[in-house]
């Protein structure tokens, strides 16, 4: 093979490159010619990935459960990746915002289309045998998922609607501990916490309100504000926060409604989700009327947020 202009060129530029760090070119040409070439799968790390499923039941619907799960937080992960550019950038501008909002977007897409997996992919007594092995452990103890609401919000969208307005001035610990999460964690006979909760703020409270506090003047409400003060046009930016705020405080809940409602459902006496929490009163949008962004929502579309969802999923699932 000729050793061309542009190969001699490319060789001097690593020299340079190396040179500079106090390295020798040679030794990492050499470590090239003997590594071996990449695969897919030692790349993707292909077969750790498919080693971590471990039922603790013999049912087979289990493995689809917690497969779900985990590709679940996968795309949490994406959506985090793509908050933190948002939160961290320098020199926002509009347009970056819109782009990587519409890929959080496009994540939240693929998660709710997906949920019918859940709904409908398990056998439902299966379901309810290997969920009893499962106790106490639960899918509201999902971490990222709070993060993704504390990148998207101020800490007071976030209170339980009891307080809310109390708070909108109290502090960022005062309003955190009021945070409306606690209250779906709850006992359904008791009202005290459960041990799910309990796990859950153990683990992720100082990290969450450390996020928070990080975070006071660069999440995606304080951000959108700062942007209308420059007269960029916002119209895109709007137009994708509104999906967000109907993704995560509509269909995400809505689509573990769903779930709730095929599986644990049952005339006279409701079954307690895995962690004892009160699914009837936490995960319906219309209980919480949690919303990330009032000032984008009419007074009429936050008076009814998510009660049409709701009344469809009772109708087609109860018939």
């Amino acid at each position: 093979m000729e050793i061309t202009t542009e190969i001699k060129d490319k060789l001097s530029r690593l020299q340079e490159k190396y040179a500079v760090m106090g390295q020798d070119i040679n030794a990492y040409l050499d470590g090239l010619l003997h590594a071996d070439y990449l695969t897919y799968w030692d790349y993707i790390h292909l077969d750790t990935l498919l080693s971590l499923q471990h039922p603790r039941t013999s049912y087979p619907d289990e493995e689809i459960f917690i497969m779900y799960h985990q590709i679940t937080e996968l795309y949490f992960k994406l959506t985090l990746h793509e908050c933190r550019q948002i939160s961290a950038h320098t020199a926002l501008t509009a347009d970056f915002f819109a782009s990587r909002l519409k890929r959080i977007n496009a994540y939240f897409t693929a998660l709710v289309s997906s949920f019918d997996i859940m709904v409908d992919g398990m056998d439902k007594e299966q379901f309810l045998k290997f969920r009893m092995s499962l106790l106490p452990a639960s899918g509201f103890q999902s971490g990222q998922y709070r993060m993704i609401e504390i990148f998207s919000t101020e800490m007071a969208n976030l209170v339980t609607p009891t307080k809310r307005e109390e708070l909108k001035q109290a502090s960022l610990p005062e309003q955190f501990e009021y945070i409306y999460w606690k209250y779906g964690a709850s006992e359904l006979s008791s009202g005290k916490q459960t041990l799910t909760l309990q796990q859950f703020y153990a683990k992720y409270a100082t990290q969450l309100l450390q996020l928070a506090q990080d975070n006071i003047d660069s999440n995606f409400s304080r951000l959108y504000q700062k942007l209308q003060q420059t007269g960029e046009d916002l119209s895109a930016v709007t137009e994708e926060l509104k999906k967000l705020d109907l993704f995560v405080n509509v269909e995400w809940p809505l689509s573990h409604y769903k779930s709730a409602v095929r599986y644990l459902e049952r005339d006279p006496v409701d079954i307690a989700a895995t962690g004892g929490t009160n699914w009837q009163k936490y995960l319906p949008p219309r209980f919480q009327k949690r919303i990330f962004y009032p000032y984008l929502w009419t007074a009429e579309q936050i008076e009814q947020w998510g009660k049409s969802w709701v009344m469809n999923v009772l109708k087609s699932y109860r018939t």
